[in-house]
């Protein structure tokens, strides 16, 4: 099921709009609109946005919920705008696409439907692996944690590359070696647990945990991600 999150400034009014949009498969909570609604949705991180736009919303407040996000992206952003002040939809306003009212449920959860595909034929074809705040960019070779990037070594970077595209399998030192290092490397295995440690230490910290140690074992990168 879909993460939605509707920002309004009368969030009762639109009670029975978010009740349409369960029915048609989509988790839709009313959110509202405070000083720090972007910072908010940011934490939250759901799978699209929608905006009810009024005097309070401004495109300054659509680019700072994107920035938000960091280097990690934000979601698809849907405004709800009455035909009055669709005049404020402009090309840098910074929404993916926008209803008016009297919003029809339908249409809006076929224009939903439209943009999680899109995002995630985006994410496909860009080679992307995320979890819980981690985006490893494998066109760029480039690994973020919470929008911050972190500088690995070569190895270290395949080795994360190789666990995190096997999410869940269990691998031994001697396997990982062979895979990551090559099959003609003569190095012990301690030299797996030195790269874990270094890479343990630079992705994770007390709100992040990725790779598991599975005792007398060896390594694997954690099955579920939210």
């Amino acid at each position: 099921m879909s993460h939605l999150l509707l920002v309004a400034n009368k969030t009762g009014e639109l009670t029975e709009l978010t009740s349409a949009l369960a029915r048609d498969g989509f988790a839709c909570r009313i959110i509202p609109h405070n000083n720090g609604w972007a910072k908010e949705i940011a934490a939250r991180r759901p799978d699209l946005v929608l905006v009810e736009l009024n005097g309070r919303t401004t495109g300054d407040g659509i680019r700072e919920l994107r920035q938000s996000f960091g280097q990690k992206g934000s979601p698809p952003v849907v405004a709800l705008v009455s035909g009055s002040r669709l005049v404020v939809i402009e090309d840098d306003f910074g929404v993916d696409d926008f209803i008016t009212s009297p919003y029809d449920s339908r249409e809006l959860a076929l224009r939903i439907r439209r943009l999680l595909k899109q995002k995630a034929e985006n994410r496909n074809s860009s080679r992307l692996i995320e979890c819980d705040g981690l985006v490893i960019d494998q066109d760029k070779c480039e690994v973020t944690v919470d929008g911050r990037i972190v500088e690995l070594t070569f190895r270290e970077y395949e080795l994360l590359c190789f666990l995190a595209s096997n999410r869940g399998r269990v691998y031994t030192r001697e396997a990982l070696l062979d895979r990551v290092w090559g099959y003609d490397y003569y190095g012990g295995d301690r030299t797996v647990d030195v790269h874990i440690r270094r890479l343990r230490s630079k992705i994770e910290d007390a709100t992040h945990t990725f790779i598991e140690t599975v005792r007398n074992i060896g390594y694997r990168f954690k099955k579920s991600c939210s």
